[in-house]
């Protein structure tokens, strides 16, 4: 299963940077990584970055982060991936531009 990170433009970077990273300022506070599914994703990305542009959607295997990956209730009592480590860029499967325009981010087509 594929999970999601959305990651503002200099947190991108610091994390092709450095090879890893403890996340976003609320991923420090927070003690873990935030991460979407496919279903949640859209409304993370409404909730905590409305309007904001130069986003990376970046997908990673769900079951690749072993333990350190906990499936616990947020929003709603839904379930969520947190990630209690390193966010490693050798576990991204892949990143892509998360677009704005008058809707909204436009999320790739094909998110699973």
């Amino acid at each position: 299963m594929l999970i999601y990170k959305i990651l503002r433009a200099e947190d991108w970077a610091a994390l092709r940077a450095a090879g890893e990273t403890l996340g976003a300022p609320v991923d420090l506070a927070d003690g873990y990584v935030h991460f979407s599914t496919a279903a949640q994703a859209p409304e993370t990305a409404a909730k905590h970055f409305a309007g904001a542009e130069g986003l990376m959607l970046l997908a990673l295997e769900a079951e690749a982060l072993g333990a350190a990956l906990r499936w616990e209730p947020s929003r709603g009592g839904a379930l969520f991936p947190h990630l209690y480590g390193p966010l490693r860029l050798a576990d991204v499967l892949w990143a892509r531009p998360l677009p704005l325009d008058a809707g909204g981010h436009r999320f790739p087509e094909d998110l699973a």
